[in-house]
C-alpha cells in the first residue's frame, strides 16, 4: 500500500501511534475480508461489502496523513 511513501510509513509506524493504529486496523481488515472471500469465514455480502468501506475509508485516512506529512 502507497509504495512512494514506504520509508515515511516505516517512520511513522515506529513513532506515531494513531497512525500506527490506523495502518493496523486496516491490514486486520483486509485480512477479515480475504478470509470472508476466501469461505475461511462464512457471512454475507452485505457484511463484506461493509468492511470494505470500512477499509477503504482508514486508506483515505492513511493516505490524508501521508500526503499532509509530504507536503511540510
Amino acid at each position: 500500500m502507497f509504495p512512494e511513501h514506504r520509508e515515511l510509513i516505516t517512520k511513522l509506524k515506529n513513532k506515531d501511534h494513531h497512525f500506527m493504529q490506523l495502518f493496523e486496523k486496516h491490514n486486520e481488515l483486509d485480512q477479515k475480508i480475504k478470509n470472508m472471500e476466501a469461505q475461511i469465514v462464512h457471512v454475507g455480502h452485505d457484511e463484506i461489502e461493509l468492511m470494505k468501506k470500512q477499509k477503504l475509508k482508514i486508506k483515505d485516512e492513511l493516505y490524508a496523513y501521508l500526503e499532509s506529512f509530504g507536503s511540510e
